[in-house]
């Protein structure tokens, strides 16, 4: 039976790695990022004014790092370890999710055209989270070692920690060039700028 037709749950893979010697594994480490993911939708989902388009920004930022560093970091070893089909699905659903978010960063944050998208937005993110715990993580953690894993982790955090925070080469002193990529592209191409390097 295919990893797909029948997926091992996170929790019954992950007990080797919760202790605090494991928290460079990659896994642990995207999955503390989607619990960030969730209490940031939540917090978004209370708040008005600046407060949530702070938090927008915050949430633009981390999804940029995040999803960057999968596609990356985490979708090279997915692929052989879960399978292409479920590497694939998982990057055309960060496709669709980043085509979602650049509409939404068109909106005023305190409008209702802004909350409506928002809450699908949201609905899609949690979604793609859930299948990569599901049926992506637990084939990653069944296939590498601890070592590999804590490896993959490090290098992922380096690159968060590298992420430049000036305009991208390609838009740089162009306020109109950034303009038309949008702020999440922008971020996107910076952090894989950080991955790369």
């Amino acid at each position: 039976m295919s990893q797909a037709e029948n997926p091992m749950t996170y929790a019954e893979s992950t007990d080797p790695v919760t202790s605090a010697e494991s928290s460079d594994d990659i896994i642990v480490v995207l999955r503390s990022q989607h619990e960030e993911v969730k209490h940031l939708f939540a917090a978004i989902d209370q708040a008005s004014g600046d407060a949530r388009k702070d938090l927008f920004d915050q949430l633009r930022r981390l999804l940029a790092v995040h999803e960057t560093a999968e596609e990356l970091v985490l979708r090279p070893m997915s692929k052989g370890d879960a399978g292409a089909e479920i590497a694939d699905a998982r990057n055309r659903e960060e496709k669709e999710a980043n085509e979602m978010l650049a509409e939404l960063e068109k909106l005023d944050t305190d409008s209702e055209a802004f909350m409506t998208q928002f809450a699908a937005f949201k609905q899609a993110v949690l979604l793609h989270a859930q299948s990569e715990e599901s049926l992506e993580f637990p084939a990653v953690l069944q296939a590498r070692s601890p070592e590999e894993r804590a490896s993959m982790g490090r290098r992922l955090r380096a690159a968060e920690r590298l992420a430049p925070t000036h305009p991208h080469p390609t838009t740089a002193g162009s306020p109109a060039a950034q303009a038309a990529v949008g702020p999440f592209a922008s971020l996107v191409d910076r952090v894989k700028d950080a991955l790369a390097s």
